[in-house]
């Protein structure tokens, strides 16, 4: 195998796995709003940007790539690849689980608003936690690539 195998693998991984629990997420957050609007319909704008919140880490996987895509090279060494494949792969699974787990919180917000109660800013800042994985993984990974 060459080192370019590996370090594309690692530059796949962290656009799938951070793309696919974007999706995940978000398709959480969809569902719980699509009950929440038949119970409360003038919390629209709320329940839009809270559905979106997981998607971030999508944006995430996006900014790995094309900080990564500049150490594929053709002679690439298997230091950078291994360094490539490690970094990509550690942000691509912080961010699928931490958009699930993100998704969650902002469903039970979004839940609760529907109920009429007024937990928005709450569940923002709740939902930020999880969002903080995902940005240090990013910070990791750009910590690498210098």
């Amino acid at each position: 195998m060459e080192p370019i195998v590996l370090a594309y693998f690692g530059v796949a991984c962290v656009v799938a796995l951070s793309g696919v629990g974007s999706a995940w997420g978000v398709t959480i957050c969809g569902n719980a709003a699509i009950g929440a609007l038949k119970k409360n319909p003038t919390a629209t704008g709320q329940l839009l940007v809270l559905s979106a919140l997981p998607s971030t880490q999508g944006l995430y996987g996006f900014v790995g790539y094309f900080i990564l895509s500049t150490y594929l090279v053709p002679d690439i060494t298997w230091y950078a690849a291994a360094a490539c494949f490690g970094a990509g792969v550690g942000l691509g699974v912080v961010s699928l689980f931490s958009a699930i787990r993100q998704g969650q919180v902002c469903a039970n917000g979004i839940i609760a608003i529907g109920g009429g109660h007024n937990v928005f800013a709450t569940t923002m800042i709740l939902s930020v936690y999880a969002e903080l994985y995902p940005i240090l993984a990013l910070l990791i990974l750009i910590l690498i690539a210098i």
